[in-house]
């Protein structure tokens, strides 16, 4: 019984293989990551729930925190899923992965102003800068890895000065800010790469004229790294069916089924050696934060509190 945030179509084709490989069905319950945290923990122990799958670290650590998931040991996990990208003590595991990039304006920004995060605090951005709002929880988990690398001080006072130095008040999603960019309102923004790679890609012949009017660079090249966020699965603490859930997760990280989180939604599989969609290809040398994403849940309520203090609304 799975109960997953995820809303890719795509991710059919994921429980689909497994049934095919194990004839084990997949019951799927969908919602929001905090309604069906809320589920699991209203349902109590007669919770139906095997599976919770979600997208970002600070989301899995807060399933973490309510008691919602129990530690699995397994060689297979360990063995394929990267340490940085899984609990350390298997309560959870990264399934693939997602890279925060700077959005920016073809004609109006030259990428080798914009090399870091960091960079965004700089008062040559003022009234340039396009953000989603500090609810966001990519926002919060990109601020948690920055508090990780520099300390909370420091991160506060980035905070401040990207606030001033926005264009507009933060509004929308990750696509919108890539469209304020490409219609001018701002010259960067900072979006997950797959909703870049998503108008890139696309069927339509106006967002595809979006995209081309824009690039996205993977900051901190020559540090620490691009912030990279998961979306992962852990094994419900009341599973009924927990052999078969593990059984699941490690299904997940073959390469057929890592293939299709890369064909689906354009993210960067957590398996080594698995084929990229060619448009990620371009990208396969990235260098990524190896910060473990546990910090990312753990550094949350920090970030939370200095975004409100920085007046990132």
């Amino acid at each position: 019984n799975l109960y997953s945030s995820r809303h890719y179509d795509t991710d059919v084709a994921l429980y689909e293989g497994f049934t095919e490989k194990t004839g084990i069905a997949v019951n799927l319950i969908e919602g929001e990551a905090d309604q069906l945290i809320e589920r699991i923990q209203a349902e109590g122990r007669n919770s139906p729930a095997d599976v919770l799958i979600t997208v970002d670290a600070g989301r899995l650590w807060r399933a973490e925190e309510a008691g919602l998931l129990q530690p699995v040991s397994s060689e297979v996990l360990e063995e394929r899923i990267p340490a940085e990208v899984r609990h350390p003590e298997g309560k959870w595991f990264g399934l693939s992965q997602r890279l925060r990039g700077i959005v920016y304006a073809k004609d109006r920004v030259d990428p080798s102003e914009i090399t870091t995060y960091e960079d965004l605090a700089d008062p040559k951005w003022q009234g340039r800068i396009c953000i989603r709002s500090s609810t966001n929880v990519y926002n919060q988990s990109l601020v948690a890895s920055m508090i990780e690398a520099n300390g909370i001080e420091a991160t506060e006072e980035w905070a401040r000065g990207l606030v001033e130095n926005l264009a507009r008040p933060p509004q929308g999603g990750d696509t919108d800010q890539i469209k304020a960019v490409a219609a001018g309102e701002c010259d960067v923004a900072v979006v997950n790469h797959y909703y870049f790679v998503r108008l890139l890609e696309s069927e339509d012949e106006g967002e595809r004229a979006v995209a081309e009017k824009v690039d996205i660079v993977f900051p901190n090249q020559d540090g620490r790294g691009a912030h990279a966020n998961i979306s992962g699965a852990g094994v419900v603490v009341t599973a009924p069916n927990k052999e078969n859930a593990i059984a699941f997760l490690e299904y997940l990280t073959t390469p057929e089924a890592q293939a299709i989180f890369a064909q689906g939604n354009y993210e960067f599989p957590v398996v080594d050696g698995v084929k990229l969609v060619p448009v990620l290809e371009q990208w396969a040398d990235v260098k990524t934060d190896t910060i473990n994403a546990a910090k990312l849940g753990q550094n949350n309520p920090e970030a939370v509190k200095l975004m409100d203090r920085a007046g990132w609304r």
